[in-house]
């Protein structure tokens, strides 16, 4: 096995049950990830959070959250000794000029983004020959 993928409520219901971490010793709110990766090789947790946006709204505040949330996660793995990574996984939307702040912020902040997909190298996975370009 290579990795785990949960999604939402699976974080807790499997993986976190699995571990023998209970949520409410570390955080007082539940946070759901829209997913999360387990990569067993680099002991890492990537939280993926999903952003699509078609006219201005809520999701704007939502991107300057990720600090906050990957102190969250990181207090809910530090039990099992897993680092955490936070990863906005952004539609076009996204690429307007009124977002470089923001973006430049998730970075200044140890928080990484990516548009319509994420490069498997980034979350430490291998990439399968067939997929290799030179």
């Amino acid at each position: 096995m290579i990795a785990r993928v949960f999604k939402k409520s699976a974080f807790y219901s499997v993986f976190l049950k699995e571990l023998g971490i209970d949520w409410k010793q570390y955080i007082s709110k539940k946070l759901l990830p829209d997913d999360s990766i387990y990569v067993l090789s680099n002991n890492i947790l990537h939280i993926i959070e999903c952003k699509h946006q078609q006219v201005a709204g809520s999701v704007d505040e939502k991107l300057q959250t990720c600090d906050f949330k990957r102190k969250e996660y990181k207090k809910l793995m530090a039990p099992a000794n897993i680092d955490v990574k936070y990863i906005y996984l952004l539609d076009e939307w996204f690429r307007s000029a009124k977002y470089k702040d923001v973006l430049d912020y998730i970075h200044s902040v140890d928080c990484d983004y990516y548009f319509e997909y994420i490069p498997l190298t980034r979350l430490g996975l291998p990439v399968p020959p067939e997929l290799i370009t030179d």
